[in-house]
């Protein structure tokens, strides 16, 4: 899947709820967007991973990785 691919999606729960890609590969994406590597200057609870168009809160990152793991 291309880097290109996920400048698609809208945001991390879009990326949680994508029926062609595993778990495993989802939480491995999910988890390098919530890493620091990604935080906003200046706006620590923000993420800007370079597939999505727009930074989003750490916290939406992480509630769907929590999604991965059912209700």
């Amino acid at each position: 899947m291309s880097v290109h691919y996920f400048g698609m999606l809208g945001g991390p729960h879009e990326l949680a709820r994508h029926p062609q890609l595993e778990p495993e590969v989802k939480r491995a994406i999910l988890a390098s967007w919530a890493s620091d590597k990604f935080a906003v200057r200046s706006r620590p609870t923000l993420r800007r991973p370079p597939e999505l168009p727009r930074p989003v809160p750490v916290r939406e990152v992480l509630d769907a990785l929590k999604s991965l793991d059912g209700p």
